[in-house]
Protein backbone atom coordinates (compact mmCIF):
# COMPACT_ATOMS: atom_id res chain seq x y z
CA UNK A 1 0.00 0.00 0.00
CA UNK A 2 1.45 3.45 -1.32
CA UNK A 3 2.40 5.56 1.97
CA UNK A 4 -0.18 8.42 1.56
CA UNK A 5 -2.81 5.40 1.60
CA UNK A 6 -1.22 4.07 5.11
CA UNK A 7 -1.70 7.07 6.83
CA UNK A 8 -5.75 7.84 5.92
CA UNK A 9 -6.49 3.69 7.19
CA UNK A 10 -4.48 3.21 10.10
CA UNK A 11 -6.19 6.15 12.34
CA UNK A 12 -9.56 4.33 11.92
CA UNK A 13 -8.13 0.81 12.18
CA UNK A 14 -7.33 1.83 15.45
CA UNK A 15 -10.74 3.44 16.26
CA UNK A 16 -12.08 0.27 15.48
CA UNK A 17 -9.91 -2.06 17.84
CA UNK A 18 -10.72 0.73 20.49
CA UNK A 19 -14.45 0.03 20.28
CA UNK A 20 -14.86 -3.94 20.57
CA UNK A 21 -18.15 -4.29 21.13
CA UNK A 22 -19.20 -5.40 24.90
CA UNK A 23 -21.44 -8.15 23.75
CA UNK A 24 -18.33 -10.09 22.24
CA UNK A 25 -17.12 -10.81 26.26
CA UNK A 26 -18.63 -13.80 28.38
CA UNK A 27 -21.32 -12.70 31.51
CA UNK A 28 -20.78 -13.94 35.19
CA UNK A 29 -23.44 -15.10 37.13
CA UNK A 30 -24.34 -13.48 40.57
CA UNK A 31 -23.73 -16.59 42.81
CA UNK A 32 -22.81 -13.92 46.01
CA UNK A 33 -26.28 -12.70 45.75
CA UNK A 34 -27.91 -15.80 44.91
CA UNK A 35 -26.08 -17.42 48.48
CA UNK A 36 -27.07 -14.72 50.36
CA UNK A 37 -30.79 -14.81 49.75
CA UNK A 38 -31.10 -18.03 50.18
CA UNK A 39 -28.93 -17.39 53.52
CA UNK A 40 -31.64 -15.24 54.77
CA UNK A 41 -34.57 -17.50 53.82
CA UNK A 42 -32.81 -20.19 55.76
CA UNK A 43 -32.50 -17.61 58.95
CA UNK A 44 -36.16 -16.66 58.59
CA UNK A 45 -37.03 -19.94 58.52
CA UNK A 46 -34.72 -21.43 61.05
CA UNK A 47 -36.26 -18.35 63.22
CA UNK A 48 -39.90 -18.96 62.60
CA UNK A 49 -39.14 -22.72 64.35
CA UNK A 50 -36.76 -21.58 67.04
CA UNK A 51 -39.68 -18.98 68.03
CA UNK A 52 -42.81 -21.67 67.45
CA UNK A 53 -45.54 -21.95 70.34
CA UNK A 54 -48.51 -23.51 70.79
CA UNK A 55 -50.25 -21.58 73.61
CA UNK A 56 -53.82 -20.86 74.97
CA UNK A 57 -55.25 -17.84 76.36
CA UNK A 58 -58.24 -19.19 78.92
CA UNK A 59 -60.56 -16.75 80.13
CA UNK A 60 -62.36 -18.61 83.00
CA UNK A 61 -66.29 -18.73 83.53
CA UNK A 62 -67.61 -16.44 86.09
CA UNK A 63 -71.02 -17.21 87.49
CA UNK A 64 -73.58 -14.78 89.92
CA UNK A 65 -75.72 -17.00 92.13
CA UNK A 66 -78.49 -15.60 95.00
CA UNK A 67 -78.00 -17.36 97.89
CA UNK A 68 -80.15 -17.96 101.02
CA UNK A 69 -79.29 -21.29 102.40
CA UNK A 70 -77.78 -23.05 105.76
CA UNK A 71 -74.22 -25.15 105.54
CA UNK A 72 -72.38 -26.48 108.33
CA UNK A 73 -68.54 -26.17 108.77
CA UNK A 74 -65.66 -28.61 110.57
CA UNK A 75 -63.15 -26.65 112.08
CA UNK A 76 -59.96 -27.47 109.46
CA UNK A 77 -61.31 -30.76 108.50
CA UNK A 78 -63.71 -31.40 105.73
CA UNK A 79 -65.03 -30.55 102.69
CA UNK A 80 -65.70 -27.23 104.05
CA UNK A 81 -63.47 -26.19 107.11
CA UNK A 82 -63.30 -22.81 108.82
CA UNK A 83 -60.72 -21.74 111.15
CA UNK A 84 -61.07 -19.08 114.03
CA UNK A 85 -59.06 -15.79 114.05
CA UNK A 86 -59.05 -12.89 116.91
CA UNK A 87 -57.50 -9.69 117.82
CA UNK A 88 -57.61 -8.09 120.98
CA UNK A 89 -56.12 -4.65 122.25
CA UNK A 90 -56.18 -2.35 125.15
CA UNK A 91 -56.78 1.14 125.21
CA UNK A 92 -56.53 3.75 128.06
CA UNK A 93 -58.22 7.39 129.11
CA UNK A 94 -56.88 9.55 131.90
CA UNK A 95 -59.75 10.93 133.97
CA UNK A 96 -59.59 13.04 136.80
CA UNK A 97 -60.22 11.33 139.81
CA UNK A 98 -63.25 12.41 142.64
CA UNK A 99 -61.44 10.06 145.43
CA UNK A 100 -60.67 7.13 146.82
CA UNK A 101 -61.60 3.88 148.35
CA UNK A 102 -60.66 0.62 149.91
CA UNK A 103 -61.00 -1.95 147.77
CA UNK A 104 -60.56 -6.19 147.97
CA UNK A 105 -61.67 -8.46 146.05
CA UNK A 106 -60.35 -11.75 144.18
CA UNK A 107 -60.41 -11.91 140.00
CA UNK A 108 -62.54 -14.41 138.25
CA UNK A 109 -63.81 -15.79 135.01
CA UNK A 110 -64.48 -18.34 132.55
CA UNK A 111 -62.44 -22.07 131.62
CA UNK A 112 -63.21 -24.54 129.47
CA UNK A 113 -61.91 -27.81 130.86
CA UNK A 114 -61.24 -30.70 128.63
CA UNK A 115 -61.02 -34.54 129.06
CA UNK A 116 -59.03 -37.04 126.81
CA UNK A 117 -59.91 -40.03 128.52
CA UNK A 118 -62.50 -42.18 127.46
CA UNK A 119 -64.56 -42.11 130.39
CA UNK A 120 -66.14 -39.29 132.18
CA UNK A 121 -63.78 -37.49 134.66
CA UNK A 122 -65.93 -35.87 137.94
CA UNK A 123 -64.33 -32.64 139.29
CA UNK A 124 -65.60 -31.58 142.94
CA UNK A 125 -66.51 -28.23 143.94
CA UNK A 126 -62.80 -26.06 145.32
CA UNK A 127 -61.06 -28.04 142.86
CA UNK A 128 -58.11 -26.45 142.37
CA UNK A 129 -56.39 -25.05 138.64
CA UNK A 130 -52.77 -23.64 137.77
CA UNK A 131 -51.48 -21.37 135.93
CA UNK A 132 -48.39 -21.44 134.68
CA UNK A 133 -47.23 -19.28 136.75
CA UNK A 134 -48.51 -21.02 139.20
CA UNK A 135 -51.43 -18.56 140.24
CA UNK A 136 -54.06 -21.21 141.69
CA UNK A 137 -58.33 -20.60 140.94
CA UNK A 138 -61.03 -23.07 142.16
CA UNK A 139 -64.20 -24.03 140.91
CA UNK A 140 -67.04 -23.28 143.25
CA UNK A 141 -69.50 -25.83 142.35
CA UNK A 142 -68.74 -29.23 141.07
CA UNK A 143 -68.25 -30.38 137.05
CA UNK A 144 -68.51 -33.54 135.16
CA UNK A 145 -66.43 -33.64 131.62
CA UNK A 146 -67.73 -35.64 128.80
CA UNK A 147 -65.33 -38.32 127.87
CA UNK A 148 -63.52 -38.04 124.55
CA UNK A 149 -60.25 -38.52 123.38
CA UNK A 150 -56.85 -36.62 122.37
CA UNK A 151 -58.24 -36.10 118.80
CA UNK A 152 -61.65 -34.50 120.00
CA UNK A 153 -61.70 -34.14 124.04
CA UNK A 154 -64.80 -33.84 126.01
CA UNK A 155 -65.43 -30.61 127.36
CA UNK A 156 -67.57 -28.46 129.59
CA UNK A 157 -67.37 -24.46 130.87
CA UNK A 158 -66.76 -23.17 134.78
CA UNK A 159 -66.27 -20.20 137.03
CA UNK A 160 -63.48 -19.86 138.34
CA UNK A 161 -62.25 -17.81 141.30
CA UNK A 162 -58.70 -17.18 142.34
CA UNK A 163 -57.35 -18.26 145.63
CA UNK A 164 -56.49 -14.42 146.56
CA UNK A 165 -57.12 -11.03 146.44
CA UNK A 166 -55.53 -8.96 144.36
CA UNK A 167 -54.76 -7.91 140.84
CA UNK A 168 -51.99 -10.28 140.35
CA UNK A 169 -54.90 -12.63 139.53
CA UNK A 170 -56.16 -10.27 136.76
CA UNK A 171 -54.36 -12.78 134.25
CA UNK A 172 -55.04 -12.94 130.15
CA UNK A 173 -55.41 -15.91 128.62
CA UNK A 174 -53.78 -19.11 130.02
CA UNK A 175 -53.74 -23.00 130.30
CA UNK A 176 -53.98 -24.80 133.39
CA UNK A 177 -53.38 -27.53 135.05
CA UNK A 178 -54.79 -29.42 137.77
CA UNK A 179 -52.22 -29.80 141.02
CA UNK A 180 -54.04 -32.78 142.60
CA UNK A 181 -53.98 -35.07 139.52
CA UNK A 182 -49.70 -34.52 139.66
CA UNK A 183 -47.79 -37.63 139.16
CA UNK A 184 -51.42 -39.72 137.57
CA UNK A 185 -52.08 -40.25 133.96
CA UNK A 186 -54.84 -37.57 134.57
CA UNK A 187 -52.74 -34.76 135.05
CA UNK A 188 -51.55 -35.23 131.63
CA UNK A 189 -55.70 -35.87 129.65
CA UNK A 190 -57.11 -33.57 132.19
CA UNK A 191 -56.58 -29.57 131.90
CA UNK A 192 -58.20 -26.38 131.01
CA UNK A 193 -57.86 -23.22 129.03
CA UNK A 194 -59.33 -19.84 129.54
CA UNK A 195 -60.08 -17.95 126.28
CA UNK A 196 -60.75 -13.98 127.77
CA UNK A 197 -59.02 -12.59 130.96
CA UNK A 198 -59.33 -12.62 134.48
CA UNK A 199 -61.27 -9.66 135.85
CA UNK A 200 -62.35 -7.96 139.23
CA UNK A 201 -58.76 -8.85 141.46
CA UNK A 202 -58.04 -5.16 143.73
CA UNK A 203 -56.79 -4.67 146.50
CA UNK A 204 -55.91 -1.55 148.73
CA UNK A 205 -56.88 1.58 148.58
CA UNK A 206 -57.44 2.84 144.99
CA UNK A 207 -58.84 6.09 143.65
CA UNK A 208 -62.91 6.98 142.41
CA UNK A 209 -64.22 8.56 139.48
CA UNK A 210 -67.36 9.97 138.89
CA UNK A 211 -69.25 6.65 137.38
CA UNK A 212 -70.81 9.30 134.66
CA UNK A 213 -67.17 10.34 133.92
CA UNK A 214 -65.74 6.98 133.80
CA UNK A 215 -68.86 5.65 131.48
CA UNK A 216 -68.27 8.35 128.75
CA UNK A 217 -64.11 7.33 129.25
CA UNK A 218 -65.37 4.11 128.32
CA UNK A 219 -67.81 4.44 125.59
CA UNK A 220 -64.98 6.60 123.84
CA UNK A 221 -62.32 3.91 124.40
CA UNK A 222 -64.58 1.34 122.59
CA UNK A 223 -65.35 3.60 119.42
CA UNK A 224 -61.96 4.09 119.27
CA UNK A 225 -60.60 0.52 119.85
CA UNK A 226 -63.21 -0.90 117.11
CA UNK A 227 -61.84 0.66 113.64
CA UNK A 228 -57.97 -0.80 115.12
CA UNK A 229 -59.38 -4.20 116.26
CA UNK A 230 -61.28 -4.42 112.52
CA UNK A 231 -57.39 -3.41 110.87
CA UNK A 232 -55.68 -6.14 113.35
CA UNK A 233 -57.96 -8.96 112.51
CA UNK A 234 -58.03 -7.88 108.67
CA UNK A 235 -54.07 -8.71 109.20
CA UNK A 236 -54.82 -12.23 110.20
CA UNK A 237 -56.92 -13.56 107.39
CA UNK A 238 -54.54 -16.56 106.21
CA UNK A 239 -54.03 -16.72 102.54
CA UNK A 240 -56.89 -17.83 100.45
CA UNK A 241 -59.28 -17.14 103.44
CA UNK A 242 -62.11 -14.87 103.16
CA UNK A 243 -64.22 -13.00 106.26
CA UNK A 244 -67.36 -12.49 105.32
CA UNK A 245 -69.64 -9.77 107.02
CA UNK A 246 -71.08 -10.88 109.69
CA UNK A 247 -68.79 -13.67 110.55
CA UNK A 248 -67.17 -11.29 113.59
CA UNK A 249 -68.32 -10.34 116.87
CA UNK A 250 -66.41 -7.69 119.29
CA UNK A 251 -66.59 -7.80 122.75
CA UNK A 252 -65.43 -5.08 125.38
CA UNK A 253 -64.31 -5.99 128.70
CA UNK A 254 -63.53 -3.43 131.32
CA UNK A 255 -60.67 -3.48 132.91
CA UNK A 256 -59.81 -2.11 136.64
CA UNK A 257 -59.04 1.54 136.65
CA UNK A 258 -55.20 2.46 137.73
CA UNK A 259 -53.85 5.72 139.31
CA UNK A 260 -52.55 7.59 136.59
CA UNK A 261 -48.48 9.25 136.59
CA UNK A 262 -50.38 12.43 136.70
CA UNK A 263 -51.25 13.22 139.75
CA UNK A 264 -55.19 13.62 140.80
CA UNK A 265 -55.97 11.28 137.40
CA UNK A 266 -57.00 8.06 136.80
CA UNK A 267 -56.36 5.81 133.72
CA UNK A 268 -60.12 4.03 132.89
CA UNK A 269 -58.74 0.85 130.97
CA UNK A 270 -61.24 -0.78 128.37
CA UNK A 271 -60.14 -4.23 126.66
CA UNK A 272 -61.72 -5.00 123.04
CA UNK A 273 -61.81 -8.20 121.44
CA UNK A 274 -62.72 -9.05 118.20
CA UNK A 275 -62.96 -12.87 116.89
CA UNK A 276 -64.07 -14.04 113.47
CA UNK A 277 -64.85 -17.32 111.65
CA UNK A 278 -63.25 -17.41 108.21
CA UNK A 279 -63.32 -20.17 105.43
CA UNK A 280 -61.06 -20.90 102.31
CA UNK A 281 -62.17 -19.43 99.53
CA UNK A 282 -62.57 -22.26 96.72
CA UNK A 283 -63.91 -24.20 99.67
CA UNK A 284 -66.54 -22.21 100.31
CA UNK A 285 -66.93 -21.10 96.69
CA UNK A 286 -68.15 -25.21 95.99
CA UNK A 287 -70.17 -25.20 98.94
CA UNK A 288 -72.19 -22.29 97.81
CA UNK A 289 -72.33 -23.42 94.19
CA UNK A 290 -73.61 -27.03 95.09
CA UNK A 291 -76.50 -25.29 97.05
CA UNK A 292 -77.54 -23.33 94.36
CA UNK A 293 -80.44 -24.84 92.50
CA UNK A 294 -80.40 -24.68 88.80
CA UNK A 295 -76.29 -24.65 88.66
CA UNK A 296 -75.77 -27.24 87.07
CA UNK A 297 -72.72 -27.73 89.59
CA UNK A 298 -70.53 -30.96 89.24
CA UNK A 299 -68.08 -30.00 91.65
CA UNK A 300 -65.76 -28.30 89.28
CA UNK A 301 -63.06 -26.38 91.50
CA UNK A 302 -64.30 -22.51 91.67
CA UNK A 303 -63.56 -19.56 93.70
CA UNK A 304 -65.16 -16.11 95.43
CA UNK A 305 -65.01 -13.06 93.39
CA UNK A 306 -64.38 -9.77 95.59
CA UNK A 307 -67.86 -8.75 94.38
CA UNK A 308 -69.15 -11.21 96.44
CA UNK A 309 -72.02 -9.97 98.60
CA UNK A 310 -72.45 -12.57 101.37
CA UNK A 311 -73.71 -11.98 105.21
CA UNK A 312 -73.35 -14.44 107.18
CA UNK A 313 -75.92 -15.24 110.27
CA UNK A 314 -75.45 -17.76 113.34
CA UNK A 315 -76.89 -17.86 117.03
CA UNK A 316 -73.22 -17.65 118.12
CA UNK A 317 -69.85 -17.96 116.54
CA UNK A 318 -68.28 -21.30 117.61
CA UNK A 319 -66.18 -21.69 120.82
CA UNK A 320 -62.38 -22.49 120.22
CA UNK A 321 -63.05 -26.51 121.48
CA UNK A 322 -66.49 -26.54 118.65
CA UNK A 323 -65.71 -28.69 115.81
CA UNK A 324 -68.65 -27.98 113.76
CA UNK A 325 -70.20 -24.84 112.75
CA UNK A 326 -74.00 -24.42 111.83
CA UNK A 327 -74.66 -20.55 109.94
CA UNK A 328 -77.24 -19.51 106.84
CA UNK A 329 -75.85 -17.40 103.64
CA UNK A 330 -77.71 -14.52 102.36
CA UNK A 331 -76.85 -12.38 99.43
CA UNK A 332 -75.32 -13.00 96.12
CA UNK A 333 -72.38 -15.08 95.26
CA UNK A 334 -69.64 -13.88 92.54
CA UNK A 335 -68.05 -17.38 91.32
CA UNK A 336 -65.61 -18.10 89.16
CA UNK A 337 -64.43 -21.14 88.35
CA UNK A 338 -60.96 -22.00 88.70
CA UNK A 339 -58.57 -23.19 85.66
CA UNK A 340 -56.19 -26.34 85.75
CA UNK A 341 -53.41 -25.40 83.56
CA UNK A 342 -52.40 -28.93 83.35
CA UNK A 343 -56.49 -30.32 82.33
CA UNK A 344 -56.82 -27.64 79.94
CA UNK A 345 -53.03 -28.81 78.41
CA UNK A 346 -53.80 -32.29 78.05
CA UNK A 347 -57.40 -31.56 76.22
CA UNK A 348 -56.07 -30.07 73.27
CA UNK A 349 -52.52 -32.44 73.43
CA UNK A 350 -52.06 -33.51 69.69
CA UNK A 351 -55.39 -31.70 68.42
CA UNK A 352 -55.76 -29.53 65.59
CA UNK A 353 -57.02 -26.11 65.75
CA UNK A 354 -60.69 -26.86 64.52
CA UNK A 355 -60.76 -30.39 66.99
CA UNK A 356 -59.30 -28.32 70.06
CA UNK A 357 -61.68 -25.13 69.83
CA UNK A 358 -64.47 -28.19 70.00
CA UNK A 359 -63.04 -29.84 72.56
CA UNK A 360 -62.39 -26.37 74.83
CA UNK A 361 -66.35 -26.14 74.84
CA UNK A 362 -66.95 -29.31 76.74
CA UNK A 363 -65.40 -27.44 79.93
CA UNK A 364 -67.57 -25.51 81.80
CA UNK A 365 -64.95 -23.47 83.60
CA UNK A 366 -63.79 -22.13 79.94
CA UNK A 367 -65.59 -19.32 78.73
CA UNK A 368 -63.56 -18.26 76.10
CA UNK A 369 -59.88 -19.23 74.75
CA UNK A 370 -57.59 -17.80 72.44
CA UNK A 371 -55.45 -20.55 70.38
CA UNK A 372 -52.11 -18.97 68.81
CA UNK A 373 -50.13 -21.46 67.36
CA UNK A 374 -46.87 -20.52 65.43
CA UNK A 375 -45.43 -20.71 63.20
CA UNK A 376 -48.50 -19.39 60.90
CA UNK A 377 -48.94 -22.87 58.71
CA UNK A 378 -48.74 -24.48 61.96
CA UNK A 379 -52.16 -26.46 62.57
CA UNK A 380 -52.22 -28.63 65.73
CA UNK A 381 -50.72 -28.87 69.29
CA UNK A 382 -47.59 -31.14 70.46
CA UNK A 383 -48.42 -34.35 71.35
CA UNK A 384 -46.44 -33.37 74.91
CA UNK A 385 -48.99 -31.41 77.45
CA UNK A 386 -46.49 -30.30 78.73
CA UNK A 387 -44.87 -28.21 76.04
CA UNK A 388 -48.20 -26.10 75.36
CA UNK A 389 -48.34 -22.67 78.05
CA UNK A 390 -51.68 -22.31 79.40
CA UNK A 391 -51.92 -18.52 80.19
CA UNK A 392 -55.35 -17.59 82.56
CA UNK A 393 -56.25 -14.21 82.46
CA UNK A 394 -58.64 -12.31 84.90
CA UNK A 395 -62.45 -13.21 85.12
Amino acid sequence: MPPSRRKDTEPARSESAHHTPSHGRSSKFPYGTLITIVLVIAASVGALYYFSSAKIEVIPNTVSAAVQNSFTANQSTGDLPYELITAQKIASQSVKSTGTKTVSSSASGTITIYNTQAKTQKLINNTRFATTAGLIFRIHEAVSIPAGSSAKPGSVTAKVYADKVGDTYNVGPTSFTIPGFAGTPQASQVYARSSKAMTGGASGTVPVVDASAENQARTSLANALAPELSASLESQIPEGYVLLSGAATTTFQELASAPSETTGMVDVKEQGTITAVVFPKTALAKAVAASVAGLSYQGEPMTLLPATNLKLSATSLPEPDAKSFAFTLAGTAALSYTIDPTRIAAAVAGKTRSAAEVALTNYPEVKRAIIILRPFWRQAFPQDPSTIDIVVSNP
